[in-house]
């Protein structure tokens, strides 16, 4: 009976990850809690570099922005499924699908582009040092953050575009907790999604480039670093660049094998986990991530807990 009411209506059914709705409701307290402490944690460094004269550099203006675009993309999948599971309903309509996908691959995108852009600045910061106030100033940092903005609407405005052409039929099921582009193709009845594919293919090369910028960017880090004579030194670089490597690693490997792995008819439990750690796990940690190994934002969020002055 639900296959065929599915089949009529004009929204879609998202699967998650259980039928059991004593499960669901496990799974939507979890995702709340999640959901709360990533949002706190990317408040929370929003907040600190922005009142905190000691974290004016471009290196956290560039963090701002992500703890922004990570707080957005939280927003945009997480909430939708918690009301889904405690309602122990996963339908979601057509319009709330394609607001869902153009945010999630706007934020996605944006994400990426501002990475790449930190890695730039690590690179300047390090490589070239006695340049680096002339290379990384005020005007261009605030141009370098506007462009990823603008350029985070691009994808959204493409997908919808070409998905919207799309004609679905059959059981409108979509193996994931969230409208995933991939997901959506699988129930196109013709070869209408060929537009699709083709404004992945051209993400996915712009992706790959700022991989490449990333990649290139940190081995000529590594390069200096290691001929650097003092351990000191070594050691500073390393508790900036570190987080920043990890925080690359986490999203594009996680991200990666998600998208390569979603053609799968069933998905497999490990399918979700992965698309977990990118959608909902990586946004939650960065801010954890960046504050590890960092002083000066340690002592932003002591200031800000114990409602201490901010000073310069």
């Amino acid at each position: 009976m639900l296959v065929r009411n599915i089949t009529t209506m004009s929204g879609f059914l998202l699967m998650g990850f259980s039928d059991n709705h004593e499960v669901q409701i496990l799974h939507a307290l979890l995702f709340l809690v999640t959901y709360l402490l990533g949002s706190a944690g990317n408040f929370i460094i929003i907040t600190i570099t922005t009142l905190d004269r000691q974290l004016q550099s471009p290196m956290y203006y560039f963090l701002k922005h992500l703890s922004l675009l990570d707080l957005s993309s939280l927003s945009v999948t997480v909430p939708q499924y918690i009301e889904n599971s405690l309602a122990g309903s996963g339908y979601i309509s057509y319009s709330q699908c394609m607001l869902q996908v153009f945010f999630f691959t706007d934020f996605a995108w944006g994400e990426l582009a501002i990475l790449t852009v930190m890695s730039y600045d690590r690179y300047v910061a390090i490589c070239f040092p006695l340049h680096y106030e002339v290379i990384m100033c005020p005007r261009k940092c605030r141009l370098a953050v506007t462009v990823v903005w603008l350029s985070s609407g691009i994808p959204g405005t493409l997908y919808i575009a070409t998905i919207s052409s799309i004609r679905f039929c059959g059981p409108k099921i979509i193996h994931q907790f969230f409208c995933d582009v991939p997901q959506l193709l699988k129930l196109s009845c013709s070869n209408d999604y060929l537009g699709v594919m083709g404004v992945a293919g051209f993400l996915s090369a712009m992706a790959f480039a700022c991989f490449i910028g990333i990649v290139l960017s940190y081995v000529h880090i590594f390069s200096t670093v290691l001929r650097m004579p003092s351990a000191e030194g070594r050691s500073k670089v390393f508790s900036t660049c570190l987080p920043h490597l990890f925080v690359v690693s986490l999203f594009l490997s996680t991200g990666s094998y998600a998208y390569l792995n979603s053609t799968s008819e069933s998905p497999t439990a490990l399918d979700f986990l992965f698309s977990i750690f990118y959608t909902v796990l990586s946004p939650t940690l960065n801010p954890v991530i960046y504050s590890l190994r960092n002083e000066t934002i340690r002592s932003g969020i002591r200031k800000l807990l114990l409602n201490t002055k901010f000073s310069g």
